[in-house]
């Protein structure tokens, strides 16, 4: 299975079929709530269509903006999917060039302007990361500093309790197996994840 990227800057691809024009979009957004501004962000007035899709983890949606159903939407979203792209929405707009183009040479030019588009874009892995919170005795207080910059994780916050700290910790998600195993053998098994989630 490939790992999945991120945007790291918006891109853009243009394409012309038959005389019709085809320009993509792409951008990373982190909530289908930032939808709405980008596709306004992107409209041209005098486009004949602005097709779109995004995927957001397990969340997606995709137009065909006035299409023949299943010929620029669906396409967006499996060249999303074909690009291991993630967070990211992908807006094609066309020009009508006079040509009519059939379903399958509709499904051809949006798919191949929305994986253009996104092959050529600036791209990082996507990283999963986990919120994790230590228990730790007071004794064990500069054990879990020295584990939480060993693992590169973040500290979130530190409270006190009645028998020492918790530590509300933030790191990758691949890391967290290895950090519990060395927390345990580095205090007896005296300091302990309390809590784990995505």
């Amino acid at each position: 299975m490939s790992v999945l990227q991120i945007l790291t800057a918006p891109a853009r691809f243009e394409l012309i079929v038959k005389k019709s024009r085809f320009l993509a979009h792409a951008v990373a957004i982190d909530g289908a709530d930032q939808v709405p501004a980008f596709l306004a962000s992107v409209h041209a007035a005098d486009a004949s269509h602005h097709c779109w899709a995004y995927r957001i983890g397990g969340l997606y949606r995709s137009s065909d903006d006035g299409e023949p159903a299943g010929t620029a939407g669906r396409p967006i979203l499996a060249a999303i999917d074909g690009q291991h792209c993630d967070r990211v929405i992908v807006v094609v707009a066309r020009w009508f060039g006079g040509i009519k183009l059939g379903a399958g040479g509709l499904v051809r030019a949006y798919g191949g302007a929305a994986c253009e588009c996104l092959r050529g874009a600036a791209r990082t892995p996507l990283i999963a990361f986990a919120h994790v919170v230590i228990a730790a005795g007071f004794e064990h207080v500069g054990t879990v500093h020295q584990l939480i910059a060993q693992f590169g994780a973040s500290k979130r916050t530190e409270s006190s309790t009645e028998v020492g700290l918790h530590f509300d910790i933030e790191l990758p998600l691949d890391r967290v197996q290895a950090l519990q195993n060395a927390l345990r053998d580095a205090t007896r098994g005296q300091a302990r994840t309390v809590e784990v989630s995505e």
